[in-house]
């Protein structure tokens, strides 16, 4: 019998724990009420914003680590590396935790604060550990302990909705499996990881390596998994259960479209990078079809958006067809800022790839300052900021090319 790809066994645990994300966001509202799910909302994108924020912690670890042999030398250990780590992001969530507290979780506190802690120093365990798994490919072990993550966090959250609607309770569920997958999956990892892997770097080089792939992810953050923080941020006297209804047609439409391109970011990267006939056709091909088919999804969405969340969410959430409509449309516009990063990261433009996401950050950001209400911002906000993303790298692409004229 023929074996699974290492690629696809990574999109099938992937898949799974997509739709486990999903059934969290959708059975947890339903059971406790879109005013009690505010400040769990907060928390779940809050711990999200970190886990994609430290996904560049994998990344680097993945491309550091390999097979030990002897033409390949350990310079860094990976354990003492994530132990450190770890404890750094326990200690910087912790210590961090009275300048942002009140704004972030108004109505939790302090008691969500020790749970986003825990799970943020678990995750940077559970990148490491994947990363390891990456550079040795070990696919078997890696989709383990995505399903796993996924499976024990459903479990946990929907059991506890169950029987309490404290935003604490909630936040300790979502947020003990990262370490409990390690705790049930090390004993049947342990003996395919120890010793077998060599990382490349010294750990100092190692950190800094990480630091500038965690500034991209971070910007990357606000515009995806993050963005609930940021409404919730903005939200000022905002009845919670429009908030909360906000935070859920954020997720829920924008998703899909996401996170197919991002899927596709290395692929892309390469198609560019093999471009003979030059970079610029293959770029508008790509952009049209992303923007093209996001503006086709996006009428749909305000056809039937409305009646998919009244199935959903029966009788707590009213939002008009065209909202849904610009939720989807701004996913496209995020899709097409991952084709203009795959595209300036093809020809080594590593700044203008960071700058991009940044700017995109920032703009995203500085929308919410403006006057109106907050679903008027919400709509300038997703929009406006990956199109000014998408038009930094497209601008540094541009002078490239003009650069390439001139000195030819």
């Amino acid at each position: 019998m023929r074996q699974p790809s290492g690629l696809s066994l990574i999109i099938a645990a992937t898949g799974v724990a997509a739709a486990a994300g999903y059934l969290v966001i959708w059975l947890v509202p339903r059971e406790i009420g879109l005013d009690a799910y505010y400040s769990f909302g907060l928390f779940w994108a809050a711990m999200y914003f970190v886990v994609g924020t430290l996904s560049g912690l994998q990344q680097e670890v993945a491309r550091a680590a390999a097979p030990v042999s002897i033409d390949r030398p350990q310079r860094g250990s990976a354990r003492n590396f994530a132990l450190v780590f770890s404890a750094a992001v326990f200690a910087t969530v912790i210590v961090t935790a009275p300048l942002w507290v009140s704004t972030v979780f108004p109505t939790g506190g302090w008691a969500l604060v020790l749970p986003l802690a825990v799970a943020s120093s678990s995750y940077a365990l559970v990148a490491v550990l994947a990363g390891t798994l990456y550079g040795l490919s070990g696919w078997w072990q890696l989709a383990a302990m995505i399903v796993v993550d996924a499976l024990l966090r459903l479990i946990a959250v929907v059991a506890v909705a169950s029987v309490t609607t404290d935003a604490a309770a909630l936040a300790w569920a979502a947020a003990v499996p990262f370490l409990l997958t390690l705790v049930v999956l090390w004993p049947g990892i342990r003996r395919s990881v120890v010793g077998a892997a060599a990382l490349d770097v010294e750990m100092r080089a190692l950190t800094w390596n990480v630091a500038r792939t965690i500034l991209a992810a971070a910007s990357i953050g606000v515009l995806v998994s993050g963005l609930p923080v940021v409404i919730g941020i903005a939200a000022g006297d905002t009845p919670r259960a429009l908030a909360a209804a906000l935070f859920l047609a954020v997720m829920i439409t924008r998703a899909p479209v996401i996170v197919v391109v991002m899927s596709l970011q290395s692929y892309l990267l390469v198609k560019f990078r093999d471009q003979r006939g030059g970079l610029a056709p293959a770029l508008w091909r790509i952009e049209a079809v992303v923007l093209g088919g996001g503006a086709l999804l996006a009428l749909v969405a305000a056809l039937i958006g409305p009646v998919v969340f009244e199935l959903l969410y029966p009788g707590q959430i009213e939002l008009a067809g065209w909202f849904y409509a610009v939720l989807v449309l701004s996913s496209a516009l995020i899709g097409g800022l991952i084709v203009t990063g795959s595209a300036v990261l093809a020809v080594g433009m590593h700044r203008a790839y960071t700058l991009g996401w940044v700017v995109a950050a920032l703009v995203t950001i500085g929308s919410f300052a403006l006057t109106g209400d907050l679903l008027t911002r919400v709509v300038i906000a997703v929009v406006a900021g990956p199109v000014a993303g998408s038009a930094v790298q497209l601008g540094f692409l541009l002078a490239r090319h003009r650069r390439g004229l001139r000195l030819g």
